[in-house]
């Protein structure tokens, strides 16, 4: 039968063909089974594979996840050893530099090496004052207000002093200038020997103990 017959039977099916399709021509019957199977296709995919893809795409990308998360945990297992001695040499250093932090009991001692610093530096001490301490997390600052007089090499020995003691010892606020004497008529002039003045504060670091 060629095509274009097909074409004008099914051209030639009224309603009541429908009815009988036992008896309907044959292209008709194989249309409407091409029709279903195709349906039936569709169905099955939209509603049985779609979902499977889907879920497939889903299990690769949590699977590239824990691809990154294993060669992560990988790389740390494979380095904990360094890690461990890591660790340990941080928890020396802290160790050495908590030494450095003064008890109570060394507030006092550390004051007076303050004191000796800046007399051994050739220095005149104008004030040492020490203020209110100020608590931290585990530790609690100490400043004291310093003001000295005296010559500029001086200063800098004085300096080099502090960072020679076996405390910690930061200087902040630092203030240097020429110091001027009172003439009688009210006026400054220079004094002899052209000192300097330095004010600074040194504030020193004490160890919080545990209860």
């Amino acid at each position: 039968m060629a095509f274009s017959d097909a074409i004008n039977e099914m051209k030639s099916i009224d309603g009541e063909e429908y009815k009988r399709l036992g008896t309907s021509p044959i292209i008709l019957r194989i249309l409407i089974i091409i029709s279903v199977v195709g349906l039936v296709i569709f169905a099955s995919f939209w509603f049985l594979v779609k979902p499977e893809f889907e879920k497939l795409e889903t299990v690769k990308a949590k699977e590239l996840t824990l691809r990154d998360k294993f060669d992560s945990e990988q790389s740390k297992a494979a380095n904990r050893s360094a890690y461990v001695e890591q660790l340990e040499e941080m928890k020396k250093t802290f160790n050495v530099m908590l030494r450095q932090l003064p008890n109570k009991t060394d507030i006092e001692s550390l004051l007076v090496d303050l004191s000796q610093t800046s007399v051994a530096s050739g220095l005149d001490v104008k004030y040492f004052k020490p203020e209110t301490e100020i608590p931290k997390e585990f530790y609690a600052e100490y400043p004291i207000k310093i003001s000295v007089t005296g010559q500029y090499h001086q200063f800098g020995q004085f300096i080099s002093g502090l960072a020679a003691l076996p405390r910690i010892v930061t200087l902040s606020n630092i203030d240097i200038g020429e110091v001027r004497a009172q003439q009688s008529a009210g006026r400054e002039a220079p004094a002899p020997g052209s000192k300097l003045k330095m004010d600074l504060v040194a504030t020193t670091y004490r160890y919080i103990e545990e209860e």
